[in-house]
């Protein structure tokens, strides 16, 4: 179920997403509005394309966000291979089910070592040229 799922929802979002699929619906508002004079702009007229939208959005919900969750996760693996297979800490393999406040703090340690790393290299590059080394 899962798979024919997964199936259903990449082939839903790849068609939903695309050029011919905007403009068919652009096209069906169109004619809808066109419509409204033949109807007298009733209830009945604007009922039909409120209860279209209404439901191609709930259902669409459901395919875009399942087709996010598993790119995500597909993303996820990929970084934590590069980060296992690297010279990288391995303790960021996972970091995606820490709270919020783990996050903010581990953010704030990552930046503080690239401000560290930032000024050696400023120092280093100082250093060279202060010696005449090209930089």
């Amino acid at each position: 179920m899962d798979k024919l799922f997964a199936q259903f929802a990449n082939r839903a979002a790849h068609y939903a997403g695309s050029p011919i699929t905007f403009m068919a619906c652009l096209g069906g508002v169109i004619i809808w509005a066109l419509c409204g004079p033949l109807f007298g702009f009733s209830e009945t007229w604007q009922l039909v394309v409120n209860t279209t939208t209404t439901i191609i959005t709930f259902l669409m919900v459901f395919v875009i966000q399942n087709t996010q969750n598993r790119d995500g996760a597909a993303l996820q693996a990929k970084l934590d291979e590069l980060i296992r297979s690297s010279d990288a800490q391995n303790e960021f393999i996972g970091i995606e089910e820490l709270t919020d406040q783990e996050l903010r703090l581990l953010h704030a340690r990552c930046a503080a070592e690239a401000r560290r790393t930032a000024a050696a290299l400023e120092r280093t590059l100082g250093e060279r040229r202060a010696r005449g080394h090209p930089v």
